[in-house]
């Protein structure tokens, strides 16, 4: 039997991998200063670390997206997800080595893992057995369309405290808050990471789809949600598309 709660009442949550959003800045004044050589050398590793990265995400060991991002707060972000938080060191300091990484800074990062809670699982059953689960927990990243990211905490301000709600309270929001979500399945894809003691943050949410304006619509609708209005924190939001290797050449003005 598979428990759902810890003895202190505590959910317990399913893990999935590990997730590092690195956001970069570009400094574009100084990239434009190289040569047309040193760019063509800079953005050919780019992409052979790219090929390493696709190479992963066929062998089942991870997914790698990219997207640019509109706004001030990032030019782009690279979204990795790996089985260990080792591999996320590797790939940060190999990308940090490159040439191009010169040309950018790091205005913020996000560290977290993929987390699914078990407040509706069936306890008799491993729910790491279901397909659907697992796809959830390790899943391929798109490579097409929109994504939107943004941090989240549950309040833990005097009688808002989500920490101190009974088991049954928590169960019954999260049941209402999922319901309002299955409403755009097929129309937005979400990723839920678990951040505590890993980031500032409890948790990073990233959603994906074609059309943005299902973020603004999702979002709004789940401010109704007792769970939210009540008990949710939320921080800054970013958006952009997805990027491939011919928008690179675009964003950096290679012929």
């Amino acid at each position: 039997m598979k428990r759902v709660m810890s003895e202190n009442g505590r959910l317990l949550t399913l893990e999935g991998w590990y997730v590092y959003h690195d956001f970069r800045k570009i400094d574009f004044p100084r990239w434009k200063q190289v040569s047309d050589v040193e760019r063509h050398q800079a953005l050919e590793e780019l992409f052979a670390l790219m090929n390493t990265w696709e190479k992963n995400e066929e062998e089942k060991k991870g997914s790698t997206a990219l997207f640019a991002i509109n706004g001030h707060k990032a030019d782009l972000v690279f979204l990795f997800l790996r089985p260990t938080l080792e591999e996320l060191y590797h790939i940060k300091t190999t990308l940090n080595k490159t040439k191009l990484a010169e040309f950018t800074e790091q205005p913020e990062s996000y560290i977290s893992v993929v987390e699914l809670s078990n407040y509706v699982n069936n306890p008799d059953q491993d729910p790491k057995a279901d397909p659907r689960v697992r796809a959830r927990l390790y899943p391929t990243l798109p490579k097409t369309g929109y994504m939107s990211f943004y941090p989240m905490n549950k309040k833990r301000d005097g009688e808002d405290n989500w920490y101190t709600l009974p088991m049954e309270k928590r169960r019954e929001l999260m049941k209402a808050h999922g319901k309002t979500g299955r409403k755009y399945a097929g129309k937005v894809q979400q990723m839920i990471s678990g951040s505590i003691g890993f980031d500032d943050w409890e948790w990073g949410v990233t959603l994906f789809a074609e059309d943005p304006l299902q973020f603004k619509y999702l979002v709004y609708e789940m401010r109704f949600d007792e769970v939210s209005a009540r008990y949710g924190e939320f921080g800054y939001f970013v958006v952009g598309h997805a990027v491939g290797r011919e928008e690179l050449r675009e964003l950096f003005q290679i012929d």
